[in-house]
């Protein structure tokens, strides 16, 4: 069986978002369900977004969607372990904005799943992708190194 193999990008963190693991979050075996950790990624990646001065439902005047998504499982988390999720965003080079997110067990830093994912713009009126606007390049620009 092939699996995912992600390599996350540490030089371009931009942000680090807590959260716990919630008695709701876990699945019948009793670890962090999928379907959370989609939604806790989608938390992360607003928050990442919103520190950079940016929302998803507006980029440059475009709202965003996710095109696709790609997670690799590493470990499992459980309620009401303490979790971080880092993100990082790599400037854009074509009409997507390619976002990486790391989830790792706040004490010792074990990773649960690392998870890449390309964000597109959309124009509403046509319906398709648009090339990332430069006030969307910028904020990227301006959060590296950070």
């Amino acid at each position: 069986m092939e699996r995912v193999r992600l390599e996350f990008p540490e030089a371009d963190i931009v942000h680090r978002h807590p959260l716990t693991v919630r008695v709701t979050d876990m699945n019948y075996g009793r670890h962090l369900g999928h379907d959370t950790l989609v939604s806790l990624l989608h938390e992360a990646r607003i928050q990442a977004f919103g520190a950079l001065g940016l929302t998803e439902w507006d980029m440059g005047g475009y709202p965003s969607v996710v095109a696709d998504l790609a997670v690799q499982y590493q470990s499992e988390a459980r309620w009401p372990d303490a979790l971080v999720v880092e993100t990082a965003i790599q400037m854009p080079t074509g009409r997507a904005i390619t976002v990486y997110h790391r989830v790792c067990h706040a004490e010792g830093g074990r990773p649960v799943a690392t998870a890449r994912l390309n964000v597109m713009l959309i124009d509403p009126v046509a319906g398709r992708p648009v090339a990332v606007p430069q006030a969307v390049a910028a904020a990227l620009a301006g959060a590296e190194g950070a």
